[in-house]
């Protein structure tokens, strides 16, 4: 389907200066009192009493209450500075979260205070789709409006970067040590073909896949969501074929972490399913590669390291899961040359906007009507409407 695919117009926008980065992410809590106001904050406006918000958060409790994407993003903040100073950028990195503290209204605060005006936003997400961006598009729009600062900063964002080379090459790397360490676990008889790599990533409802992406695109049947993840893992499946060692090993794209009304559909197949029908269909072993995440936050800790692990070990196949890339030096790397698409110091050169797959690389702007809210239009920043 990506190689039919067509989009809109993806040119690029002129680089300008910005005065400061605003990382962009979820949020999680940091104790066993955050985690039903955490959840109270991801559930807003829903109506979800707290008995069905407990069933979620027995998993942040299993870990004592604490998510590990503050520090997760405490470190990646770290990191984005270090390699913005080191290439003489100069470019502060403020953090907001969506759900947790700190909140975006205390980034927005904190910037405005610094005397910055121009922010450019990277989120810690890399598809396209409602949750993973449009919906933070919004929340900054809404931020920008209750701190009272919407006419005196302007946020933009980076691209999509679902297939920017900092992104992939740590999947490319890991998947191939992955491979390895279940067929030594397997032992010397042992072929790639017997272990499948399943790309997992969070299911959305099929309704909001569809219109993920700009209007009008022909994308398929799951939008600019499933056909990103697709193209994505296919450039890892043929970097390891390439390779040295020769991967040639089958995979799929898979899906976790589904809630909701059990009458609404989502993408299917969940990966415990997946698993459960593979051994049956006699494969040994299984690699689990966290495709559409960033770092090993609560749903990557609980849905695979625990959930999905339990099934293929109970099943009785071999099982090793890929780390996401965190603070990888290439991905690093990869969220500062984004930054350099946009961000300009007088004089300095035009820089090259790398993409892996045929769908790439993505807007600086998100067109009219992409990813659309689906209960209702609502403001949003870097976008065209």
């Amino acid at each position: 389907m990506t190689g039919s695919a067509t989009l809109p117009s993806a040119d690029p926008q002129p680089r300008t200066r910005y005065d400061a980065v605003l990382l962009v992410s979820f949020g999680g809590p940091e104790g066993q009192d955050d985690v039903l106001p955490f959840l109270r904050n991801v559930t807003r406006g829903r109506g979800i009493p707290d008995e069905r918000l407990e069933e979620v958060a027995h998993h942040y409790r299993h870990f004592g209450g604490v998510s590990p994407i503050n520090d997760q993003n405490r470190a990646l903040q770290a990191a984005l500075t270090a390699e913005l100073d080191r290439r003489g950028l100069g470019l502060p990195v403020l953090w907001g979260n969506r759900n947790w503290d700190p909140y975006l209204t205390d980034a927005l605060r904190e910037a405005h205070a610094a005397g910055h005006r121009r922010l450019l936003a990277v989120v810690t997400s890399a598809y396209s789709s409602y949750s993973s961006c449009r919906q933070y598009r919004e929340d900054l729009a809404a931020a920008l409006e209750a701190t009272g600062l919407a006419d005196e900063l302007e946020v933009d964002k980076v691209r999509q970067y679902f297939d920017h080379p900092g992104f992939v090459s740590p999947f490319v790397s890991g998947t191939r040590e992955a491979l390895r360490r279940v067929l030594d676990e397997l032992g010397p008889d042992a072929t790639p073909a017997d272990v499948h790599v399943l790309f997992a990533t969070h299911s959305i409802p099929t309704s909001t896949a569809l219109a993920s992406g700009p209007p009008g695109a022909d994308l398929g049947p799951d939008g600019a969501y499933g056909a990103q993840h697709r193209a994505v893992a296919e450039v890892v499946m043929a970097s390891l074929g390439s390779g040295d060692d020769g991967f040639e090993s089958p995979w799929s794209l898979v899906f976790q972490s589904r809630s909701g009304d059990p009458r609404t559909p989502w993408l299917e197949p969940d990966i415990n399913d997946a698993i459960t029908e593979l051994a049956g269909q006699g494969t040994k072993g299984v690699v689990i590669v966290p495709l559409g995440f960033v770092s090993d936050h609560m749903e990557v800790l609980w849905d695979l390291d625990e959930e999905a692990t339990e099934t293929a070990r109970e099943a009785g196949l071999a099982v090793a899961r890929v780390p996401t890339p965190g603070v990888d030096p290439a991905f690093v790397a990869g969220l500062v040359d984004l930054v350099s698409e946009r961000h300009t110091s007088d004089g300095d050169a035009a820089v090259p906007r790398p993409a892996l797959t045929s769908l790439g690389p993505w807007y600086d702007v998100c067109r009219a009507g992409c990813c659309a809210n689906p209960r209702g239009e609502r403001p949003a920043v870097a976008g065209l409407g």
